[in-house]
């Protein structure tokens, strides 16, 4: 199997502690804070020194001595009281983009592949999609797609609120519109067909004991309820088809795997949960105590799995899901894609489903959760008049300032390239303002920052790939199986960037965080512009054309990879 250049590295300097006496001891390897010091910096002998009771430049020399960079490294120095610095070699960074170019995968390696859920979006499918479901549609979304690029199999699901009382309430008032002819004009707006419901259910208590019994009969399989609540349904996941379709996430009905799905498997889940002695009866609920959990007056934190009245909750769906998966899906690791204040809930169910039996620790469970979209006022993003925002208006609102300001800059482009390329960057606009943010921070929703062209933003991004592929469509006669030379500074520091693709995506897939890829490519995408600024491209001659023009060309296919797994289009002209 192939390695990124830190595991290489990181390989190599581990091996050079091993023959210095330090077996075992971790090299850390990592990029170097300051690029006037070397490319990379190993770390690792501080704490090997320390554990020895050595001196650790004393030690630095011995590993340096030991260490075989030859044909990697053009430099290799012992820095401060121990960080040993390196230099790539030129010769060995052009042969790392030669073999990238000659790469489908840009000589990112396949990793040992695992059965990976990402469970995310999940709306409640008795509202419209709004912008509190945009964060881990997204988010969720660039995760499936960088860990498939790695080679894992990944299974999205789709864990949509199809159940519940609600639903006794909107098939209720279905079939009075059934019954009055506007089911099908009623159903246009679901929020304000939730809204309607909602209403006679507070307000006429006849309409709420038949939302109650059809709730009964929708759970006990009534064939006539259950064929409208499938209506229903159906006509909710159309809205969400449509915002999928526009974000450009890859969710199918395939991907749906909703609440009731797991209805016939609530019940044994509490019997079992019982038989192990793992479910207690508190205040006539069903309750699991796991040790460590605590309310703020310090009295165990119980984790209810059945309430008074008899009914199952989303803790019960959820430990029901993870059996599921354990045992149908043969999972080998887990991720949910949740708002950040349902911690305390995972937290809990996977204590709960370790404890079961439900999920071995050879599963990994992990909760990926997010901060909160907030208005330039810092508080919750709301609309003017103070409703919430339905993220088909959002997204709407992108295109349409988009278009204006492409329009402001290309006024000569006929209206329906404005209009693509408005698509292209209204979108990416708004997915990579969020993705290239610390998923665990709150953020502010601002148009001006994301539509701006300076600095890490879309625009600036397709802008960059533009630049890059657009100065490769403009050689002409070159010779694409050129050897690449690196000759300048600004070309070493761009094949370095380059070089780093794989490292970066192994970052997203271990540590769930799509802000470490938008990050690099902001990077790539600077030292790009540098390089393009210092080194004469198209003007050049021979085999420096030939070698620049190859790195433009793995500049303009990583850039596309990488925004293309975070689910954003690119654009050949802007």
């Amino acid at each position: 199997m192939k390695q990124t250049l830190i595991e290489l590295l990181d390989e190599r300097v581990r091996a050079a502690l091993d023959a210095a006496g330090c077996e075992g001891a971790p090299a850390v390897v990592q990029v170097s804070g300051r690029p006037e010091f070397g490319d990379y910096q190993a770390n690792g002998v501080m704490g090997a020194a320390k554990a020895r009771k050595m001196n650790p430049r004393q030690l630095a020399t011995q590993v340096v001595e030991k260490l075989d960079l030859v044909g990697i490294a053009g430099k290799v120095e012992i820095a401060g009281p121990g960080f040993i610095n390196i230099t790539l070699d030129d010769v060995f960074l052009a042969q790392q983009m030669d073999a990238a170019l000659n790469d489908e995968r840009l000589g990112v390696p396949a990793v040992e592949a695992k059965r990976v859920v990402v469970d995310y979006s999940s709306p409640n499918l008795a509202k419209e999609m709004h912008v509190g479901h945009l964060r881990s549609t997204i988010i969720g979304d660039a995760l499936a797609r960088v860990l498939r690029f790695l080679g894992h199999t990944v299974i999205a699901q789709n864990h949509v609120g199809d159940w519940g009382t609600q639903f006794g309430m909107l098939t209720a008032y279905l079939i009075e519109a059934e019954q009055g002819g506007d089911a099908t004009v009623a159903l246009t707006d679901l929020e304000d067909f939730y809204r309607r419901a909602k209403q006679r259910f507070d307000e006429d208590e006849a309409f709420a004991t038949r939302a109650r019994e059809y709730v009964v009969k929708l759970q006990g399989g009534d064939p006539e309820v259950n064929a409208l609540w499938r209506k229903f349904l159906d006509v909710s996941l159309h809205h969400c088809e449509a915002v999928y379709e526009k974000l450009g996430v890859g969710l199918t009905r395939e991907d749906v795997m909703g609440e009731s799905a797991y209805n016939d498997d609530l019940a044994p889940v509490v019997e079992d949960l019982r038989a192990k002695g793992l479910a207690v009866e508190s205040d006539d609920a069903i309750v699991v105590y796991v040790d460590g959990f605590v309310n703020r007056e310090g009295d165990p934190l119980g984790y209810i799995v059945q309430k008074k009245d008899g009914g199952f909750l989303y803790s019960t769906t959820d430990l029901a899901a993870v059996r599921y998966r354990v045992s149908k899906l043969h999972i080998d690791r887990s991720l949910y894609v949740v708002d950040a204040r349902q911690g305390q809930h995972f937290q809990q169910m996977f204590a709960v489903s370790r404890k079961a039996g439900y999920a071995p620790d050879s599963v990994q469970l992990e909760h990926v959760g997010f901060g909160v979209m907030l208005g330039e006022d810092n508080k919750p993003f709301k609309t003017r008049s103070g409703g919430t925002v339905k993220l088909a208006d959002l997204l709407a609102e992108a295109e349409e300032r988009a278009y204006a300001l492409v329009s402001e800059k290309n006024p000569d482009l006929p209206e329906a390239e404005r209009r693509a390329i408005a698509q292209a960057v209204g979108i990416g606009a708004v997915k990579y303002a969020d993705l290239s943010k610390n998923r665990n921070s709150d953020y502010v929703f601002s148009w001006d920052t994301m539509l701006a062209f300076e600095g890490n933003t879309a625009p600036y991004m397709l802008y960059a790939y533009t630049r890059a592929a657009g100065v490769r469509r403009k050689a002409e006669d070159w010779n694409p199986k050129a050897a690449i030379s690196l000759t300048e500074p600004a070309e070493h520091q761009l094949a370095l960037a380059l070089s780093r693709f794989a490292d970066a995506l192994q970052a997203v897939s271990r540590e769930t965080m799509p802000h470490f890829l938008c990050g690099y490519l902001y990077e790539l995408a600077t030292q790009f512009m540098r390089f393009y600024e210092a080194c004469p491209v198209l003007k050049s001659e021979g085999d420096v054309r030939a070698s620049r023009l190859r790195l433009c060309e793995l500049t303009a296919r990583t850039l596309k990879t990488g925004l293309g797994l975070l689910g954003i289009q690119t654009l050949e002209q802007m």
